[in-house]
C-alpha cells in the first residue's frame, strides 16, 4: 500500500485520469462528512460493495480512513 499526500490527492482529483475515491469508515462517519465524490465502503464490506460502486476496473482506487498506523 502506498501513501499519498493531500497535495498528491488534489492533483489526482484535478487530473484527467479517472479515479475512485473510497472512504473506508462506517456509514455514519461518511454521512457526517466526506471528500467530494467519495463513495463509502466500510471495512469488511469491500467484497459486497466494490463491484457496484467501483465499476471502472481500469481506474486507480484511492482509499482513506481516519488513521493509519
Amino acid at each position: 500500500m502506498d501513501k499519498i499526500t493531500r497535495d498528491e490527492l488534489k492533483t489526482k482529483l484535478d487530473g484527467e485520469k479517472r479515479i475512485h475515491l473510497v472512504e473506508a469508515l462506517p456509514e455514519s462517519a461518511w454521512r457526517e462528512g466526506h471528500l467530494p465524490g467519495a463513495v463509502n465502503i466500510p471495512s469488511g464490506q469491500a467484497a459486497r460493495l466494490a463491484l457496484s460502486l467501483l465499476p471502472d476496473k481500469a481506474a486507480e482506487v484511492i482509499v482513506y480512513c481516519s488513521k493509519f498506523t
